[in-house]
């Protein structure tokens, strides 16, 4: 039978396996579909024992169809949205909430309690981050505070809380194993970045007892083995990262200077610093990208709340269009918008704005406005804040890259790509292999069970698939970005 690596890839919408050939070729893949809950406005919610079930079937599934078998799979890498937030029983494995989603904005009004008081220059200067309900401490200390016994159970000891890798960690490995590994800590507002161990300090301030915790361990290392009654044989788990730091890995941006953009329901963009930290000035995050033997490589990230997601907003709230490759044919239709922005702040506005408070603008509309220029709009959207962040980035001081390495679901539309390179003015280039996420869960299993031995191998696998140069003239470029900014003035709070 064929041997394998494994890659969980647990989502936002959604959660899959891939399996892949050691040279790292996707082979087979699973998915299901994942329901989203929104209980209130700006609340977000996803069921647990959902994910968890869901991963092991799509696990079993990609296994067969890869025509392997659990004793023929070499490791498995578990990649995961971040910052979502799980507390279960640890006598039980019961969650003791829904999972609060990384979207939720419920805790704003905490995080500006905690802005007004001072707090957010030592949670800055421990973590990278800001002080936002993005981050699971919050998320975390509400539900301490609002499941009944929730906060005496977790002091003593009864509890344990995980972003989704940890949980779906937990439950493969039968409960044995409770641990998470530096990227994913990195993202929970609670871990020091400067040498990967959890804060005191930062505990003490948001409420957090210690005995909650995971262990924090090296993105490429051993996390145990999946219960062999899952799948018929123990399998090792070697590798655990954020989903978007394992698409940076995948995407073999392993040298400073080297930046990629994930442009899936939200868009994420990571330009790896190499082994120092750069704190940013201009309300980027600073983050953990791995740790591979102790050694931490660090990446400035900025973070795009809605991105395809506003295509999906087009098809299912506006109903302009049915399929979301319709809007490249909208957008090729017409010269431009005619004036029209699409703002989408659906959920409050990331980096570099990062104002929870603000809402959705289309502006400029006038009589001859129609679904084209709105469906082009939403699209030049994503271009225009990518070269938000990519200036942001410059202003820190990072080294500024050469071109940009795009994946995600939004990279099948060539329009959409091309106007990307046209507004960053560098060439955008789209990989042969386009689950990056997945082949960097993959690429950090097969590193730590000796299927790769270097980074230089795992790079040696990525080749260019389509790479769109830039092409448009300055003033235009110019004038619609300028176009862009009033439009954000609009919805800033």
């Amino acid at each position: 039978m064929t041997e394998i690596l494994l890659a969980i890839d647990q989502g936002t919408t959604s959660s899959r396996a891939i399996a892949f050939s050691p040279e790292g070729t996707p082979v087979a893949t699973a998915q299901r579909e994942l329901p989203q809950s929104f209980p209130r406005p700006g609340w977000v919610e996803h069921d647990p024992e959902r994910i968890r079930d869901d991963v092991i079937a799509c696990c079993s599934e990609a296994i067969e169809k890869a025509g392997s078998s659990a004793d023929r799979v070499i490791a498995i890498g578990i990649t995961n949205q971040r910052e979502t937030t799980v507390v279960w029983e640890t006598s039980t494995g019961r969650p003791i909430h829904p999972a609060i989603v990384w979207q939720d904005r419920r805790t704003s009004d905490r995080c500006r309690e905690l802005r007004e008081a001072g707090h957010e220059e030592l949670v800055s200067k421990s973590t990278g981050l800001l002080l936002d309900p993005y981050f699971s401490a919050t998320k975390l200390a509400w539900i301490l505070d609002n499941v009944d016994g929730a906060r005496a159970s977790a002091e003593r000891g009864d509890l344990a809380f995980g972003t989704i890798d940890t949980w779906v960690l937990w439950n493969l490995t039968g409960g044995k194993v409770h641990a998470t590994d530096a990227s994913n800590a990195s993202r929970t507002m609670l871990l020091d970045i400067g040498d990967a161990t959890w804060s005191p300090e930062l505990l003490d301030l948001f409420g957090v007892p210690a005995a909650l915790l995971p262990e924090v361990r090296d993105s490429a290392g051993d996390f145990g083995e999946a219960a062999p009654e899952l799948f018929g044989a123990p399998i090792p788990i070697r590798g655990i990262a954020g989903d978007q730091q394992a698409a940076t890995f995948g995407q073999a941006a392993f040298e400073p200077g080297m930046m990629k953009c994930t442009y899936g329901t939200g868009a994420f963009a990571l330009l790896n610093t190499g082994g120092h930290p750069v704190a940013s000035q201009n309300r980027l995050l600073t983050t953990i990208g791995w740790q591979l033997d102790g050694e931490l490589t660090y990446a400035l990230e900025g973070s795009i709340f809605v991105a395809g997601a506003t295509v999906q907003w087009l098809r299912d709230a506006l109903g302009i269009i049915e399929h979301a490759a319709e809007t490249e044919t909208l957008a090729q239709s017409i010269n431009d918008t005619g004036g029209v922005y699409l703002v989408p702040a659906f959920v409050g506005l990331g980096a570099p704005y990062w104002d929870a408070e603000a809402r959705g603008a289309l502006v400029g509309l006038t009589r001859d406005s129609g679904r084209a220029a709105i469906a082009r709009a939403a699209l030049e959207a994503v271009a225009y804040q990518t070269r938000e962040l990519l200036e942001a980035m410059e202003a820190d001081g990072a080294q500024p890259p050469t071109a940009l390495r795009v994946d995600g679901g939004l990279t099948a539309n060539a329009w959409a790509m091309q106007f990307l390179a046209d507004q960053l003015g560098i060439p955008v280039e789209r990989p042969v292999v386009p689950e990056t996420t997945a082949l960097g869960a993959a690429g950090l299993a097969g590193l730590s069970s000796g299927v790769f031995d270097s980074l230089d191998a795992i790079a040696a696998n990525w080749s260019r698939d389509t790479a769109w140069q830039p092409a448009m003239d300055d003033s235009r470029r110019a004038d619609r970005y300028a176009g862009w900014k009033r439009a954000v003035e609009r919805t800033l709070t």
